[in-house]
Formats: C-alpha cells, structure tokens, sequence
C-alpha cells in the first residue's frame, strides 16, 4: 500500500540534533496516523506517495519543527506553587494552579527546568523549541485507516510526545 492521507504507518526513527547527537530512538515500532495530528507535516511530506520499506531522513529546522525558542514563555513562579516536592523536569498542563504570572495560555505544557529555596523556574517552551534537528525514518508497514482513527485524526498511541506537539506558531506538527 502507497501512503496517502488518511493511512496508518508503522515507524521506527532516530531522532537526532544538527551535531549528530542522538536525541531519540524509537527502536520499537509505533503506528501514526498520516494526515491528522500524529506527525510533523515535513515527516508526512516526506511519507507520502511511499511504501513500507522506505528509509528516509528528513532535516527540520525550528520552524518546521517545535518552533523557535521564545524567552517570554520563560518566567519565576512560587515554589510554593508547585509544592516542596518541586524538581526539574516536572510538568504541568496549563500553569499550575495557584500560578500569578499574567497571561500565561492555558495550551502549553510548562516544565520547571530550576528549583530554588523560594521559586522555581517554569519554561512553556517545547524541549526542542529552537533546534534544527534531524528525523532518520524506516516505514516498516502502511495500512487503510480505521474509521475511528479517521475521525480522531491519529491512532491515539503515546509514542513520542516529541513527533507530535504543535509548534508555538500554530504550525501543525507532532511527533507523539
């Protein structure tokens, strides 16, 4: 079967940075729906009108991928806040409850990336915002949508969470 949309693809990839430096590896096959919400759109651009066996690797910058990096999305909250339990690395959807920085939109995924005695350091940026990165992928299978997936517009798993988050601007992209 040709990839078109819709149409499910079972993927493994390696996910890498400009440098070479591997950031992810799915070495287990996971299945992504074409032409929804499961894969950055170069990713299907470069899927589609191929077959199961295809290998690829398709270079991304920023803003074809999780956005550019944006410092105001960066800010200081109450430690209080998020709990003594706080630690790099936590996230939150949305600002956490209690949050009092103005204006912070309630479709991000904030991370504390520092923790401090008094606050911590909250960064609603994706964790590759403002990388160009490099997706090497091998298409291992290709199958007809069902009519679920169709209308979820994706196969629901939770692969990557990188493959499939929209950018800051709105661009479609993911890459579960």
């Amino acid at each position: 079967m040709i990839i078109d949309r819709p149409s499910v693809v079972t993927l493994t990839w390696r996910l890498q940075d400009a440098q070479g430096e591997t950031i992810d590896e799915l070495v287990d096959p996971l299945e992504f729906f074409v032409g929804g919400e499961d894969l950055l759109e170069r990713v299907e651009e470069a899927l589609i009108g191929q077959a199961a066996g295809f290998e690829t690797t398709v270079h991304l910058e920023p803003e074809h991928a999780f956005g550019d990096y944006d410092p105001s999305l960066v800010f200081f909250e109450s430690r209080a806040v998020v709990g003594e339990a706080a630690e790099a690395g936590m996230q939150f959807e949305g600002p956490p409850p209690g949050a009092v920085t103005p204006g912070l939109r309630a479709d991000r995924v904030y991370t504390i990336t520092e923790v401090y005695p008094e606050h911590v350091v909250l960064d609603g940026n994706h964790p590759l915002a403002g990388i160009a990165l490099r997706i090497s992928l091998k298409v291992l299978d290709v199958r007809e949508a069902t009519e679920e997936e169709a209308e979820a517009l994706s196969v629901g798993s939770a692969g990557l969470t990188v493959l499939a988050t929209a950018p800051a601007a709105g661009e479609r992209g993911s890459l579960h």
